[in-house]
């Protein structure tokens, strides 16, 4: 039992609160990885856009994923945020360096642009994807509003070029959510409320989606993106698609009922039962004895 024809995770692997949800009871930290990755066939490394990790903990980190598994690492923010890709050829040496011994173990690197990065950028954005190596696989994520009106076409028509897949970045649940819930206010704060755009520029259709903090509440946007999904995989596209929320602690929830949706469409395989629900099951099983 796996998940087959695209990829589908969350935004990290090690959440402590998922010990009991995801993980087995009593998981140590160190496992969790090799847990998340019975279940899931990618991650978002979000932890790349703040430090690199040493070469030791990249070795490691391709020893507990099975050959199907794909790290999709965040370019690091001294890159996008810093020095806004102008005279940033060592440090994206480094970061790809750095990562390139995890080999088929990578699957999109994907850049995020700060929102003061605009449609007068565009030439540097094209100058630096241009340069990138084509041994990788890439997709860029935009947060100015223009790109989500009038330049849009032409921002669609430079990552189609070069074989970049835009990454849709979908907030609705979370934005839409009156709560007082602390994480959801905060997640309100960072995650940005633009347009959603379901057009995909490559053969790799990246889709970020940030839930409500009830699950239930989120069950149309997920139906919705099933079908989307769905139309990906009849043009022969590979979505990558990552289920986030407030605190995450349900985003492995979220992602459960996005694979149930999507299967009812397509061939996609089964999605594993978590560790935890088959650490619950065994002991079923046992008390029948």
């Amino acid at each position: 039992m796996s998940i087959t024809n695209y990829l589908l995770g969350c935004p990290i692997w090690a959440n402590k609160n998922w010990v009991g949800e995801l993980f087995k009871p009593k998981t140590p930290a160190r496992d969790f990885l090799r847990q998340y990755a019975t279940v899931f066939n990618t991650v978002e490394g979000n932890a790349t856009f703040y430090a690199l990790p040493a070469p030791e903990t990249v070795s490691r980190w391709k020893e507990e994923t099975p050959e199907d598994f794909r790290f999709c690492f965040k370019f690091s923010r001294t890159i996008s945020h810093d020095l806004k890709l102008v005279g940033a050829r060592d440090q994206t040496t480094e970061f790809l360096s750095r990562l390139a011994p995890l080999q088929d173990r990578l699957g999109p690197l994907f850049l995020q642009l700060p929102p003061s990065y605009g449609p007068n950028l565009l030439p540097g954005l094209e100058k630096f994807l241009r340069a990138l190596p084509n041994e990788f696989q890439y997709a860029v994520e935009v947060r100015h509003p223009e790109f989500f009106s009038n330049s849009s076409a032409q921002l669609d028509a430079l990552l189609s070029d070069v074989g970049v897949d835009r990454v849709i970045f979908d907030t609705r649940g979370l934005h839409r959510a009156k709560t007082n819930d602390p994480s959801a206010l905060e997640a309100k704060r960072e995650k940005p409320d633009l347009p959603v755009q379901f057009s995909s520029t490559g053969n790799r259709p990246f889709v970020r989606f940030v839930g409500h903090p009830d699950v239930a509440e989120n069950l149309p946007f997920l139906r919705e993106w099933a079908g989307v999904a769905a139309g990906w995989l009849a043009e022969g596209k590979s979505p990558c698609i990552f289920l986030h929320a407030p605190d995450d602690f349900y985003a492995p929830r979220l992602a459960k009922h996005f694979h149930r949706l999507l299967s009812e469409q397509s061939s996609v395989g089964d999605l594993p039962a978590f560790p935890a629900d088959q650490q619950e099951n065994k002991q079923e099983q046992l008390s029948l004895f």
